[in-house]
């Protein structure tokens, strides 16, 4: 039952109440009334396979008998089959989640033992239970104040007939045992139903609070998933706001950034919707400037296409060849000297970085001396994919500017270099940059489930990924 009630709420809360509330979300997640549909399948399939695997306790006691008792024990009892012809589920706005099974039907094996002041007997009995309802209502806190993050708030069991074959030595008196045996039957299956929803509600919150809602993305960075506020629900969807901030690892001190309010358009044709707002990428991109990924040495013996040497930028400026007579190799230190700036327009990703290039000359005993240093102004363009529950980037350079900034070796016209310079990008820098790109950044983990046919679309303000999904049981 526990396996099947998880399936069945884990499209309502994908992540823990966080301590902070009201704040606008980097990260938008809509689950459709199609994602409900879903996992009511999924969870009504594990439910009937779960039943049937499933040995139920015993069950002794006594019925009174004019003067007397009927004593009976059932054990042994194991379902053989479970119908559940009838079922939906249905959101209830600003509540939760309403689910009915109705009309399902158990076949259920059994010991049984009865036993009177006169008589008494004993077999194996086929019990068949019909026209069982069940109704539950799941919902999630109405503020910050509640110690649970999902209730049971209303459950209902109701059975109607049981049909009950016994084999034993006494057949003549099964009719009047039969009798005996349905009311135990009926008001075991009546009374334990909801305590047992409500226990497997209560196992499910304590899994999804102690989930690690901070994950890590590499050794630099981290992503913050947990609830920026509690979740809203709607008629045709459910919508989870998740903070979505990048930190440096270990490093969760605030972002410079505000979170922008943004609103998902309106579809319903996929069972999970994840918005990725601007702010998301700002912080990661300020996160991984902090940590330095966007600084980077090309050197000889890095250099993949060709040997960098003072021989050849002195042909291309000769201030450089009077400056340096004799030939050196040459390294090239990038950095960035602002955070990168993200911008999110529609079918436009781009990142703007502002940054340096110091070319240095490498002496004999391994010491460096500095030629010339460059302002770079590089646009980018970002696209994206999903690949293995990570949503991953490839950088494509639109234009560099550059500019003099500082040299030793005296004034020269930067658009000299243009070319052998943006020929280094290319070739070093970029590929480098979609190396890491390419390794991703880990999308909320639903447990068990994968994306399916997700389609990306970048929006104003955000990046809306719109997705089914597979449950692997």
């Amino acid at each position: 039952m526990r396996k099947m009630l998880k399936i069945c709420c884990f499209l309502l809360l994908l992540s823990l109440l966080s301590g902070q509330f009201n704040a606008n979300p980097g990260l938008k997640v809509r689950i459709t009334q199609k994602g409900l549909e879903y996992a009511k399948e999924v969870g009504l399939e594990i439910l009937k396979q779960n039943m049937e695997k499933e040995r139920f306790p015993d069950l002794t006691g006594h019925e009174k008998y004019g003067l007397g008792n009927v004593k009976y024990n059932i054990s042994g009892i194991h379902v053989t089959a479970v119908e559940l012809p009838s079922a939906s589920i249905s959101l209830l706005p600003g509540s939760g989640i309403k689910l009915v099974i109705g009309n399902a039907s158990l076949t259920i094996d059994m010991n049984w033992n009865i036993r009177t002041w006169m008589f008494k007997d004993s077999g194996r009995s086929t019990v068949h239970i019909s026209k069982v309802f069940v109704t539950a209502i799941f919902s999630t806190p109405r503020d910050n104040t509640s110690p649970t993050s999902i209730s049971l708030t209303s459950c209902r069991t109701t059975s109607g007939d049981i049909d009950i074959k016994l084999n034993g030595k006494s057949s003549f008196l099964h009719n009047f045992f039969i009798k005996y045996l349905k009311k135990p039957i009926h008001r075991s299956l009546v009374t334990n139903s909801c305590p047992n929803i409500r226990a497997g509600i209560h196992l499910i919150d304590e899994d999804l609070r102690s989930l690690n809602v901070v994950m890590p993305i590499d050794d630099l960075a981290e992503v913050d998933y947990s609830l920026s506020s509690l979740p809203a629900v709607f008629q045709p969807f459910i919508d989870l706001d998740l903070k979505g901030t990048v930190f440096p690892a270990g490093n969760y001190t605030g972002s410079p950034y505000v979170v922008a309010p943004f609103t998902i358009t309106d579809q319903r044709d996929s069972m999970l919707f994840l918005a990725f707002s601007e702010y998301f990428f700002q912080t990661s991109s300020f996160a991984y400037y902090t940590a330095g990924a966007f600084n980077m040495t090309i050197a000889e013996e890095t250099c993949s296409y060709f040997n960098i040497s003072t021989e050849i930028f002195g042909s291309i400026i000769p201030e450089v060849a009077k400056y340096s007579v004799t030939p050196y190799p040459v390294m090239l230190k990038l950095m960035a000297t602002e955070i990168p700036v993200i911008s999110l327009e529609q079918d436009s990703f781009t990142v703007e970085i502002q940054g340096s290039m110091e070319v240095l000359a490498v002496l004999p005993d391994s010491t460096t001396q500095s030629l010339f240093t460059m302002n770079v102004a590089a646009n980018s363009s970002i696209s994206l994919n999903v690949f293995d529950q990570k949503l991953m980037g490839s950088l494509c350079l639109n234009r560099l500017q550059f500019s003099l900034a500082h040299s030793n070796v005296g004034f020269f016209e930067i658009s000299l270099l243009e070319n052998i310079l943006s020929y280094i990008l290319q070739t070093e820098v970029i590929p480098s940059a979609n190396a890491k790109l390419s390794k991703g950044f880990p999308l909320p983990n639903l447990a068990n489930v994968t994306l399916t046919r997700p389609h990306i679309t970048i929006a104003q303000g955000y990046i809306l990924i719109s997705t089914d999904v597979h449950y692997k049981h």
